[in-house]
């Protein structure tokens, strides 16, 4: 075991003596020693019941003869940060999980790990720490909210979020966004459609990390906590075999998540994440080879906030297996991935039925012929933007406007609450990238406010920037180069012309080639005065077009 180094012999008699501060047993310090990340606070509504996911992932360790330690991570939820300084704070986060969990890890000589993450960040940065240790590891998430119920419906964040909107165009009442803003989320886990962190949990299932269920079982079911038992005991099967997290996150297995991603309608934030992790198995997933996989693989999922079903509804219809089955008919997935079961992806998903043909589609009759997230190429994004393909309204695939140019996210908004955003307009917000902002905000308000008041039919969005899982309609993220890297984006005048064409996968500065060349000739990009983690941060970051990762 890897803690031998650490616990055996005449030498090691102080280690030993510190583990015996800990209350330690000669008998426990003689098992493997198991780290439990736990993400866990009581900030995060997602993460407010990680303590109890925790301490069903220590006795499973415990039933399966391992020694269970734990060690926190952080977490920034997204929802509490969006709109104001604080989003510069979260993509960030993910990068000090992981590096603050390898240095957890290896200073302390774990034999294994059992990842207990739930919200945006932490999913990824934990996978990247996974990969990048190479220990025998598993994950299991917090779970999913439970949706709100409002007017004999059901709602979730992005139905909040829109209120706003609603109530700032004079179509709701204060009375009527009080009861949202008190029933729409309704119990602890991540928030309740396919938006970043339960994509990425879905998405941990679909890469062979994590248990069946682990990306739709709801938060408060107590076969959570069954779960986090079974992750605990499976862990010490990996400590057995010798599975390690490159064994299971191959090339292939990233294709396999792609294929899935673009079956659920994922958020266009795993476009940042899964090249990241990529990155530190040494394997690239470009935007490019997500789109070949976005272009055969049909759109199975209309989750909110594509569609009125949520992540409590995916479960009750089979799941994230139930989905890799109907792609499996065709062949779209390769069914000889290892997993942290010990078992082949197609081992795991062998019965997984589709339960219900309306949450997820029978892949004869899908909501659409291509995957739900599309890359756009063009003049005004050489490197690529990305869209979620499946949440655009029909009349909005092919649009052309003038350009609404905006240097902040705080600015753009101002004007979409002035009501000077008219229907046919492109907003442009830029200086919003991973370089530029720094730390890539997510573009929430803005979006849900344009929707609230009606124009999500009628207006677009392009950004350096990007968009949170909740966001739909006509929003283009993810545009690189970025204006804080010399991007065209930087160059973009107001009353530009600018067009978007989603099928064709094209989004266009509707300028002559000789006045773009003129204009990036000229161009001199603004430089923010910096300080802190940030400063660090944008000196290291990549494009938003490899994942942001840090160089």
């Amino acid at each position: 075991m890897k803690s031998d180094s650490l616990k055996l012999g005449a030498q090691n008699a102080p280690h030993r003596a510190l583990y015996h501060a800990l209350g330690l047993t000669e008998e426990e310090i003689a098992k493997p020693l198991v780290g439990i990340v736990s993400s866990y606070n009581e900030i995060v509504p997602g993460h407010m019941n990680l303590d109890k996911i925790v301490d069903a992932v220590k006795l499973g360790v415990a039933m399966a003869g391992g020694t269970p330690i734990v060690f926190p991570a952080i977490a920034v939820c997204d929802g509490i940060a969006m709109g104001h300084q604080g989003m510069k704070y979260s993509l960030v986060t993910r990068d000090l999980i992981a590096d603050s969990t390898e240095a957890m890890a290896l200073a302390h000589g774990f034999d294994a790990l059992v990842m207990v993450p739930n919200c945006d960040k932490n999913v990824p940065g934990l996978l990247m720490a996974a990969a990048r240790l190479n220990i025998p590891s598993i994950f299991v998430s917090g779970g999913p909210m439970l949706a709100g119920r409002i007017d004999g419906g059901k709602a979730s964040f992005s139905t909040i979020s829109e209120a706003v909107g609603q109530y700032n165009a004079g179509k709701m009442t204060g009375e009527k966004l009080r009861e949202y803003e008190r029933r729409t989320c309704p119990t602890c886990g991540s928030c309740s459609g396919m938006y970043t962190a339960n994509s990425m949990n879905c998405l941990t299932e679909a890469l062979g990390m994590g248990l069946k269920g682990n990306g739709t079982i709801p938060a408060v079911y107590s076969s959570r906590i069954e779960l986090a038992k079974r992750a605990g005991m499976a862990v010490m099967k990996l400590i057995e075999k010798d599975i390690r997290p490159r064994d299971v996150m191959t090339e292939a297995a990233f294709r396999n998540a792609l294929a899935v991603d673009m079956a659920l309608g994922c958020s266009t934030n795993s476009m940042l994440h899964l090249p990241a992790i990529a990155h530190e198995c040494g394997i690239e997933i470009n935007l490019d080879i997500a789109n070949a996989i976005s272009e055969r693989t049909p759109n199975l999922c209309h989750l909110a906030p594509a569609g009125r079903t949520y992540v409590e509804e995916l479960d009750e219809a089979g799941g994230v297996y139930a989905v890799m089955n109907e792609l499996s008919k065709k062949g779209l997935l390769d069914l000889d991935c290892l997993t942290v079961t010990g078992k082949t992806v197609g081992e795991n998903i062998a019965g997984c039925e589709n339960r219900d043909p309306e949450v997820i589609r029978p892949i004869e009759n899908p909501y659409g012929e291509t995957g739900g997230i599309a890359v756009l190429r063009g003049n005004l994004a050489p490197e690529g933007s990305v869209v979620k393909r499946s949440a655009v309204a029909p009349e909005m695939l092919v649009h052309e406007g003038p350009a609404r140019v905006f240097e902040c996210e705080e600015d753009a908004q101002a004007a979409i609450n002035a009501g000077k955003i008219h229907p046919g307009d492109v907003v442009v917000i830029r200086y919003e990238g991973p370089r530029g902002g720094p730390g890539m905000r997510e573009m929430l308000n803005p979006t849900s406010a344009i929707m609230g008041m009606g124009l999500g039919g009628s207006v677009a969005l392009i950004t350096d920037g990007r968009f949170s899982g909740a966001t739909r309609g006509a929003c283009i993220g993810h545009v690189s180069p970025e204006a804080a890297s010399g991007g065209p984006i930087g160059v973009v005048r107001e009353g530009d012309r600018i067009r978007i064409d989603i099928p064709g996968n094209r989004l266009e500065l509707l300028v002559s080639g000789e006045e773009l060349a003129a204009r990036m000739k000229d161009f001199t990009p603004v430089r923010k005065a910096l300080s802190g983690y940030l400063k660090r941060y944008a000196a290291l970051v990549s494009s938003g077009a490899s994942g942001a990762v840090l160089n």
